[in-house]
């Protein structure tokens, strides 16, 4: 299923966190060009966060559900869905529950932001991936975005860019650092917070499992994907384990199309 106090928590905070106009920009392009040669219009954001890939692609014209274990983040991506003026409908489902609580058949599903790696086990990695194959029609497009953890344990890099929002007088700060570990990687995110009454702070913490891409490979197969490649980022070049910042997985369903 995964794990959500951390999300919980940052539910109120998430999107002053992450730069969504830049990281869209960014993201979208490679996305929409998976997508579109895939022909697909029907799509299932898995992990949606806030929902705002799966906004951004509503207002693109594609049909999109959301859907997220934490029970903040689903609030928050309906309440900016609202915002937005786009009707995406978002459920509470984890994975390995998509299945049993989302009518499908969707053309693709999007799993991105390093979602999968919090599944702590190799069984539960693969039961999510036999839930994503469940939810598809038969050569559908799955697209799983993680960080390359294969670099990230050799080069032991434990601290990540601080991220700064200001709103009026208010201002929050944002640290993530790591523990690494070649099995479990702790990931740890330091918030301070200004406002009228002075500053205040939180740590959260949530666990992942490093995701290798020969394991992702072999588990994809196991679900019954096809045609699996790998990326290095969102430039949709090959991935290099020893250089790449992600790892970017697409694949198909099997079965007649």
């Amino acid at each position: 299923m995964g794990q959500v106090p951390l999300y919980d928590e940052m539910g109120a905070d998430y999107d002053r966190f992450v730069d969504w106009e830049a990281r869209l920009a960014f993201e979208l392009p490679a996305i929409e060009r998976l997508l579109h040669a895939a022909g697909a219009r029907h799509v299932l954001d898995a992990a949606c966060g806030t929902g705002q890939h799966a906004i951004a692609l509503a207002r693109r014209g594609y049909a999109v559900v959301g859907a997220d274990l934490s029970e903040a983040m689903v609030a928050r991506a309906a309440e900016n869905a609202a915002s937005a003026g786009v009707a995406v409908p978002f459920y509470r489902a984890g994975f390995g529950d998509l299945a049993r609580h989302l009518t499908g058949p969707f053309d693709a599903l999007l799993c991105l932001g390093h979602s999968l790696a919090h599944l702590l086990s190799a069984e539960a990695v693969e039961e999510a991936l036999h839930d994503f194959a469940r939810v598809l029609r038969p050569g559908g497009l799955v697209l799983i975005q993680n960080r390359n953890d294969e670099r990230l344990l050799v080069e032991g890099n434990r601290f990540l860019p601080l991220s700064v929002h200001r709103e009026g007088e208010r201002e929050w700060l944002f640290f993530r650092f790591l523990d690494l570990a070649p099995d479990r990687i702790a990931f740890h995110m330091a918030t301070f917070w200004r406002d009228a009454n002075g500053w205040h702070q939180r740590i959260s913490t949530t666990y992942h499992r490093p995701l290798r891409q020969a394991e992702m490979e072999t588990m994809l197969w196991k679900a019954g994907f096809t045609e699996i490649a790998f990326y290095g980022s969102w430039g949709l070049e090959p991935f290099d384990p020893t250089s790449s910042p992600d790892l970017v997985a697409v694949a198909r369903k099997g079965g007649v199309r």
